[in-house]
Parts: structure tokens; C-alpha cells; sequence
């Protein structure tokens, strides 16, 4: 079991592990306070709660910012496959950076003012 993002990264391929590195840069710059932790094996950001998680699945990238964060971009998050908590970033697709950062500065936003 890994203990660290580093270590998490580390277990992929070189491409794998350049979409993980820049997804994980893409979240310190809107959540610079947050804690990195492992939490159900996937790549965790904790700020007073879990903000997001994301993992990586073998078709896609699973990105984790609760239903909230989910609900709140639904439209923005049409165009990929969602559930209550989660969406699917397929690998056949550019990843979406910037909508990752909009979703994760919702969720430092929420937990800084519960």
C-alpha cells in the first residue's frame, strides 16, 4: 500500500505519471494549504475535510470532489461520465486542468466556509 503521492505516481507509466503530476500541480495552485494524504489508495487534498481525490483507472482518470462538486459543474461535466461523487476523465480526451481547477478552488471554497 503506498503511503505518499510520490510513491502513488511512481507506480505508472511515464504518461501516466505526466497526467498525474500535472493534475496534482493543478490542485496546489487553488488549494496551496492543503494536505496531501492517501486515502482510499487514491491521491488525496485535505483542507478541514477531503477536498478531492483522483486515481488512476484503465480507461480514465477517476476525479473525486464529492457530490457537491460534482452537482455544482454538472454542466460543465456533461460531456463525461459522472455518479454522485465522481467523474471520468478518459485517457482518449485531453484532461481537463482547468476545469479541475475550477471544481477544486468550489471545494476549498465550501470547506474554508462551513
Amino acid at each position: 500500500m503506498v503511503e505518499t503521492i510520490d510513491e502513488y505516481i511512481s507506480e505508472y507509466s511515464k504518461d501516466i505519471q505526466e497526467i498525474l503530476k500535472k493534475i496534482r500541480k493543478t490542485i496546489k495552485e487553488v488549494a496551496p494549504n492543503s494536505e496531501e494524504r492517501i486515502r482510499w489508495g487514491m491521491p488525496t487534498f485535505y483542507q478541514k475535510e477531503n477536498l478531492v481525490h483522483f486515481a488512476v483507472n484503465k480507461k480514465h482518470i477517476g476525479f473525486y470532489p464529492s457530490p457537491s462538486g460534482i452537482e455544482n459543474f454538472k454542466e460543465e461535466l456533461s460531456s463525461y461520465k459522472t455518479s454522485k461523487g465522481a467523474a471520468q476523465f478518459p485517457y482518449d480526451r485531453p484532461i481537463p486542468y482547468e476545469l479541475i481547477k475550477k471544481i477544486t478552488q468550489f471545494r476549498v471554497n465550501e470547506a474554508e466556509n462551513k
